[in-house]
């Protein structure tokens, strides 16, 4: 099967007090070549711990993950990470920071410059490929890690709330070209994020979890994505389901807190 499954994942920390914290249990999920999902819930739900599954940098306790019929065992240039901060290499100018992977993977420069210059115009950083890292503002590192992520061609591309640091302004722009992105590269994409705005806006679909233990309390199947390619993104957020299901999803999304915070004035008590 092609795609990406998620198998009955669970995951349980064990503490040194030998209690222990159930972080997932039983999220199970298919996700189809090229599709976008955006991920979302309370402060403790699992989204991370999730995404870092699917990396491969934690084992689950419990389920496991397949992608395009392979069990996932570990991190792989077949799935890709972009981290909220860029996590870029400073000692690096812009143009040698996308071409790491590539490098890395043993193919010369004469095979993947051409495919680099092109990433870089694509995410607007043709005229800045030999400015060092620290020239560069937040949203323009931004890119340079979603260009340096691409170079590596992986089949899904994991971004942990990866515009969270931005300004208003600079983080609406790159959200319209992460849209840009997924259309033209066809990547299946999973995006964690805290603003029920965003994840609006960038999940063709999207999950809300519920917390302790993670699990998947509601999915919606959006058109916004797909309105805001190539658009205003300000003009899709005026469309009436827009309003509708944000209203719909900050109301469970406060539920859920307040449930937690009765649960420890509880414990507290």
């Amino acid at each position: 099967m092609t795609g990406l499954s998620i198998e009955n994942i669970s995951m349980r920390f064990d503490l040194p007090n030998g209690s222990h914290v159930q972080a997932l249990k039983d999220v199970s999920l298919h996700l189809n070549p090229g599709e976008l999902l955006s991920v979302l819930g309370p402060s403790g739900c699992g989204k991370t711990t999730l995404l870092n599954i699917v990396a491969g940098f934690l084992a689950p306790t419990g389920g496991r993950i397949v992608l395009n019929g392979h069990a996932v065992r570990g991190p792989d240039a077949e799935r890709g990470m972009v981290f909220q901060q860029g996590a870029l290499f400073e000692w690096m100018n812009v143009r040698d920071n996308v071409s790491f992977g590539p490098r890395m993977a043993g193919r010369r420069a004469a095979d993947y410059g051409q495919e680099v210059d092109h990433l870089l115009d694509v995410v607007g950083l043709r005229d800045f490929k030999e400015k060092a890292i620290y020239e560069l503002s937040g949203g323009m590192q931004q890119r340079v890690a979603l260009a340096r992520c691409l170079a590596n061609d992986p089949d899904v591309i994991l971004m942990d709330e990866p515009l969270g640091a931005l300004d208003a302004l600079t983080r609406e722009k790159m959200q319209g070209l992460v849209l840009k992105l997924w259309k033209e590269t066809g990547k299946t994409i999973i995006l964690i994020t805290h603003s029920v705005e965003e994840a609006l806006l960038l999940g063709e679909r999207l999950l809300v979890m519920a917390p302790r233990p993670g699990r998947i309390h509601t999915e919606y199947r959006l058109p916004f994505a797909d309105m805001g390619v190539g658009q205003d993104l300000r003009e899709v957020k005026k469309h009436p389901e827009f309003g509708q299901r944000r209203e719909e999803i900050l109301g469970m999304i406060w539920d859920m807190e307040e449930e937690i915070m009765g649960r420890a004035e509880e414990a507290g008590a």
